[in-house]
């Protein structure tokens, strides 16, 4: 908003013309720029006596005189003669009187229902209840669906909760299919309003609430959305409702799809889960599979062996797995899943134990999920109702393809690292001999959680995670500096500081991490090096972390290489703080 849009309007132009109609924030623009403008040029609003229709001067002299002026100042073009811009001025007029005046004039004028709408929050009494009841005489169900995101925004404010009663009670009153716009509104406010607003009155089916849980980016939406479409879920609900919500890409939709699993008669599937992406997902499988009698750790134990789900079968044989003993768990048809073996079972997606950990080579009855499978309620290809393109990684944390490109040797064990992370989260210490042996896998995936797993153990060492810090793959160096960062201090310092030059980003961002939690002037050598870094989001770290340093307890009184380092970082320091930080060390003097 400028000081050209209240001249535009006082000389007549239409509304249309000057404003974004649709936008709701150019009417909130719109009365802060109009009592702005009138602090130092009055002239240009209506007063009282016009709006009222008492003054001697008519509407076209009025409008003359301001074109007249206009052209004197700045050559403005012939107004056009308009009573409604003049009246939206008058409405957003810093004297309560002529807002309240004009108010009595703007029924006649519909497209000044959005003023009405900011006149209802007005900070004077009187002027708020006479646009109170005009906006209540006014206001239908097709008038508070454009005007929502205004109404929305102007709540906001102290007296904003009129507006929005208002519109609760209209589209209460109104069809359920009248609130389609608002659901896909751009406005998250108005999403959210409309979305409650249709749980609450149950003008969403099941299967709607499950498409907007998968669709919209909003976390309120999505769990307000999967919620109410747990609730409703039965033995004999449909794939219509549980396939969007097991094949959603955020995970507060993915894990309200695996509880209903076990409402709907279907626990069976939540096996599949065990290895997803999202630990929330994860947790509930567990809680899910627990239910029908089965352990989840002998599962992730197997999963992340060496001989894959079937300890001492054929791994490559693209059979159903038979019981076992040696993992505890008698693949029993509690589970759901079909134990017949041979190539005629035609595995479906409800058999993870053969998407999990076994041979690359293709077969003919491999199991993998990379197949549509129409008794799943899990299908691959993408769905219309839910908007995404249905990958693999949301649904079952099998990533058959190694992350970084590397394809490993034919026939080798590839873990989902899902696996991985959730025998780390349900697991006991002495499991992380399963995961010590993955810290070498191909798979930067499977090595990032087993660094992970590592860590919620316990059982990090310091000496084996440490050539991590090298990997080429950035997740790997993340997890392995986040789990080597209560030992930063007994890293030797050397080794560390020579992965601050010449080496990738990632690699530097985990050595200047860890070399900041060391003690002693080890922090301040770090930061001082990276002053002059390539990127400049790491100098800017490096530079805070100059400016908050401060000569730690057991530090040696007049060290010169303190001295040295803080001649380097003059720039960051005024006089004063750096002959003070000197002084602190003990240098300087």
């Amino acid at each position: 908003m400028t000081e050209s849009t209240v001249e535009r309007l006082a000389s007549g132009v239409p509304l249309r013309d000057v404003l974004d109609v649709g936008a709701a924030g150019s009417w909130t623009d719109l009365d802060v720029e109009v009592r702005a403008v009138a602090r130092y040029r009055p002239g240009l609003l209506p007063g009282l006596a016009w709006v009222e229709g008492r003054s001697g001067l008519t509407v076209s002299s009025l409008i003359a005189a301001v074109v007249g002026r206009l052209r004197r100042e700045r050559g403005a073009e012939n107004a056009v003669e308009s009573v409604e811009p003049l009246l939206a001025l008058a409405l957003c007029h810093p004297d309560g009187r002529v807002r309240g005046a004009a108010l009595a004039r703007a029924r006649e004028y519909p497209d000044l229902l959005p003023l009405i709408v900011v006149r209802a929050a007005d900070w004077a009494e009187p002027v708020r209840e006479t646009a109170r009841e005009l906006l209540r005489d006014v206001l239908d169900v097709d008038a508070a669906v454009s005007l929502a995101p205004l109404i929305m925004l102007v709540g906001r404010r102290g007296r904003g909760d009129f507006g929005v009663r208002l519109l609760g009670e209209v589209l209460r009153r109104a069809p359920g299919e009248r609130l389609g716009p608002l659901y896909g509104s751009a406005d998250r406010t108005v999403r959210r309003f409309a979305h409650r607003l249709a749980v609450a009155e149950g003008f969403l089916s099941p299967a709607e609430l499950a498409r907007a849980a998968a669709q919209d980016g909003d976390a309120v939406i999505q769990d307000l959305c999967a919620e109410a479409a747990l609730k409703t879920v039965s033995a004999d609900v449909g794939d219509d409702v549980l396939r969007p919500l097991l094949t959603a890409r955020n995970p507060r939709a993915r894990s309200s799809g695996v509880t209903a699993l076990r409402r709907a008669g279907r626990a069976a599937e939540a096996e599949r889960f065990l290895t997803d992406r999202s630990a929330l997902v994860r947790a509930c499988a567990r809680y899910v599979v627990r239910q029908l009698g089965t352990d989840p750790l002998p599962l992730y134990r197997a999963w992340c062996s060496e001989l894959g789900p079937e300890a001492g079968g054929e791994r490559q044989t693209g059979r159903a797995r038979e019981p076992e003993p040696a993992t505890g768990q008698a693949r029993e048809p509690e589970t759901g899943h079909a134990r017949k073996p041979g190539p005629e079972t035609g595995q479906t997606a409800r058999q993870p134990k053969l998407e999990l950990g076994q041979s690359r080579e293709p077969e003919r009855d491999t199991g993998h999920a990379r197949e549509p499978k129409p008794d799943t309620g899990h299908a691959r290809e993408p769905k219309p109702d839910t908007g995404h393109a249905r990958e693999p990684e949301p649904e079952t944390g099998h990533d058959r393809e190694p992350e970084s490109g590397q394809d490993p040797e034919r026939g080798s064990f590839v873990p989902a690292p899902g696996a991985v992370i959730g025998l780390a989260e349900c697991g006991e210490r002495a499991d992380a001999v399963l995961l010590w042996p993955l810290l070498a896998h191909p798979v930067p995936a499977v090595r990032a959680r087993a660094v992970a797993g590592l860590r919620l153990l316990d059982v990090v060492e310091a000496d084996r995670l440490r050539p991590l810090l090298d990997d080429p793959a950035p997740g790997v160096v993340r997890e392995a500096g986040l789990a080597l960062l209560p030992s930063a201090p007994e890293l030797p310092a050397d080794w560390l500081m020579e992965r601050l030059g010449g080496r990738p980003r990632h690699v530097r961002v985990a050595a200047f991490r860890l070399l900041s939690a060391g003690s002693g002037i080890v922090p301040l050598r770090a930061a001082v090096e990276l002053l002059e870094d390539p990127d400049p989001k790491l100098r800017v770290w490096a530079e805070q972390a100059v400016q908050r340093w401060h000569p730690p307890a057991g530090l040696p009184s007049g060290e010169a290489e303190v001295e040295a380092l803080l001649d380097r970082c003059t720039h960051l320091f005024s006089s004063y703080v750096l002959r003070r930080r000197k002084w602190e060390a003990g240098v300087g003097r």
